[in-house]
């Protein structure tokens, strides 16, 4: 593919990137430019280019706006110590934005296209990957949306693929801590046969009402239960969880009705190779209970993007609180080795990064 570049003529001063840079937030300032990829039957894949960040204009009866046929993905950029510049398992975000298209009825990006696409725009502004002190990072959000003009309900005749950037500090202020969770007793995130593992805006937005309950409750993220038999555990509003056993083996809500994280999937890998086995199976709401109340269960914890990994404190209800488990030891094993990794303190034996700049 031939991707031209237009050099914005007002890149951000060096002074104020630096200001930026020594607390960036999350989601609040973005690089200098921006990556668009256009698709019509017609002509497939074309028109790949690098521009000056700014905003679109759109029709009002641009198709996202009306019907959400829309995906994206999470990912960073990590600066080692050296200078250079990584990504982790790029790949697999192409790949899982490839099954997330085939749901939403989209064409699919080529995985190598993706990846490219991603390279480039990071390399174009490769000023704004931060130092890797305090796990800062360039946030990386690759997404595509239904730009056809057009109010019928069918598949999107015109389609934009674009990728932008914006630094991110660490999830954690001041150290990880435990996430205190509460059950949603009254939403599902997903069905069977719907969206759950499709990394498309609107399962996002079904979490919202949930997550706001979880922070009128004094908590920071929400759990949901499968919408068949509100028994069984599926995922955060935006993380995956994991359940330690006495004796070392692990286990994780099976995958169907939420989304396949690539934190996660690296972490079933990992914890295989430290010798502890990852189940991947329904988990009951009483399991989780009934395991921390008698010892079973040692360790719980979430992963994602942004956090990584992090620990889970509290679960609670309307039907009372379930104490967190006393020990993190696992979780925080698993999560140095993966942070490790991605600022290159550790080798990488998995051949997981992918390097950039």
């Amino acid at each position: 593919m031939q991707i031209s570049t237009t050099a914005t003529t007002t890149p951000v001063d060096d002074a104020r990137l630096a200001e930026i840079l020594a607390s960036p937030g999350f989601g609040q300032h973005f690089t200098d430019h921006m990556l668009t990829y256009v698709w019509t039957p017609e002509q497939g894949w074309h028109d790949a280019r690098i521009t000056p960040y700014g905003p679109l204009t759109l029709d009002p009866a641009t198709a996202v706006l009306h019907y959400a046929q829309e995906t994206f993905e999470g990912m960073k950029a990590y600066r080692h110590d050296d200078g250079s510049v990584w990504t982790f398992r790029p790949e697999q975000n192409a790949a899982r934005m490839v099954r997330s298209s085939q749901r939403l009825a989209f064409p699919e990006l080529p995985v190598d296209d993706f990846v490219e696409c991603v390279d480039a725009l990071v390399a174009a502004d490769q000023r704004w990957v931060p130092g890797s002190e305090g796990e800062k990072s360039l946030y990386l959000r690759p997404f595509m949306f239904a730009s056809e003009t057009f109010l019928g309900v069918r598949p999107a005749q015109h389609v934009t693929f674009m990728v932008i950037a914006s630094p991110a500090g660490a999830y954690f202020k001041g150290g990880v801590k435990p996430v205190n969770l509460w059950l949603s007793e009254t939403y599902t995130r997903a069905g069977r046969g719907g969206m759950g593992a499709a990394k498309t805006g609107g399962n996002y937005a079904a979490s919202l009402a949930a997550q706001r309950e979880a922070i009128e409750q004094g908590c920071d993220q929400v759990v949901f239960l499968d919408d068949q038999e509100f028994r069984y555990i599926e995922e955060l509003g935006g993380m995956n969880l994991f359940f330690v056993h006495a004796d070392g083996h692990i286990v994780t809500p099976e995958t169907g009705t939420i989304l396949e994280g690539i934190t996660r999937a690296s972490i079933i890998e990992l914890a295989g190779k430290l010798g502890h086995a990852v189940e991947e199976r329904k988990f009951s709401l009483d399991e989780w209970r009934d395991g921390v109340a008698s010892g079973e269960i040692t360790e719980v914890f979430a992963c994602g993007t942004a956090a990584v990994v992090t620990p889970v404190g509290e679960l609670r209800s309307p039907q009372g609180v379930t104490p967190a488990p006393a020990s993190t030891e696992l979780t925080m094993r698993i999560r140095e080795a993966l942070v490790g990794m991605q600022f290159g303190r550790a080798e990488d034996t998995f051949g997981w990064m992918h390097r950039v700049v």
